[in-house]
């Protein structure tokens, strides 16, 4: 009995030698180098799924307006986010006071809305960031007294496309959209056909053609989308200072009101 507990326990220790002599040197392929493990067990094309987890830091500058009276008693106000052009990318904030809203609330306490003004770094381009807007906006809502229910969204020129790209990246966040003179992805119009959209533009726009605005509005038009267009007859790529000056536009914003869930 003990004789063949013995050689049991022979072949057992022999079993693991032969094993781990395979283990170490026969997964080795010509001089000695590991071969890569292979999980593949059939020739020919199939699925696979690859994930991995990156953690990469978002950051930006921006202008925040809050209107007078703001902190005085329990109240939500609404949010515009505006996204300036190409020529105010850096980081000198004061260029994003040259056009549009932030210039007017330089001037005009009782703007009435929370406005968030990013500015865009250098050599980078609006409609690639909405992930970086999004996580902004995300930032302002959990801080601010922001009335969810309006959040508006606004841009010229390069700030115009990422205002197209924006809303329809994020439709189920703004209650209303203007983009100036920009363009975005008509085919893509269905998913943001329930956002209340004022686009504008020039007819002698040499920069960004009109036709940019024309094809957005004309798909939203055809999925049944709430949108109209201002064409200026006269007006070069500068169509957004007649704009943001028409009083119109931000009463027409507050009449807008994004549908509770």
């Amino acid at each position: 009995m003990r004789q063949n507990v013995r050689e049991l326990l022979r072949r057992i220790n022999l079993s693991c030698l032969v094993f781990s002599f395979m283990f170490f040197f026969g997964c080795s392929g010509p001089e000695g180098k590991i071969m890569k493990k292979r999980f593949v067990t059939q020739g020919g094309q199939h699925s696979e799924v690859f994930e991995k987890t990156v953690n990469r830091t978002l950051s930006c500058q921006y202008l925040l307006f809050l209107p007078a009276g703001y902190g005085e008693k329990e109240q939500e106000w609404p949010l515009m986010l505006f996204l300036h052009g190409a020529g105010e990318r850096g980081d000198d904030l004061e260029q994003v006071k040259l056009h549009g809203p932030p210039k007017i609330a330089e001037k005009k306490k009782d703007f009435p809305f929370i406005l968030v003004s990013p500015q865009c770094p250098e050599e980078k381009w609006w409609p690639n960031e909405i992930d970086m807007l999004t996580n902004l906006l995300d930032d302002i809502v959990e801080r601010y007294d922001v009335d969810e229910e309006r959040i508006y969204l606004t841009g010229l020129s390069m700030g115009g496309y990422g205002a197209w790209r924006m809303v329809t990246e994020e439709p189920e966040r703004f209650a209303a959209a203007a983009p100036i003179c920009g363009g975005g992805i008509p085919a893509l119009a269905e998913k943001f056909k329930d956002v209340p959209v004022w686009a504008f533009h020039g007819a002698k726009d040499d920069v960004v053609p009109v036709k940019e605005s024309e094809e957005m509005v004309n798909a939203l038009k055809a999925c049944g989308g709430q949108v109209k267009l201002t064409v200026y007859p006269e007006a070069e790529h500068d169509s957004w200072t007649e704009t943001y000056n028409n009083e119109e536009l931000y009463k027409w914003f507050l009449r807008q009101r994004r549908a509770k869930k």
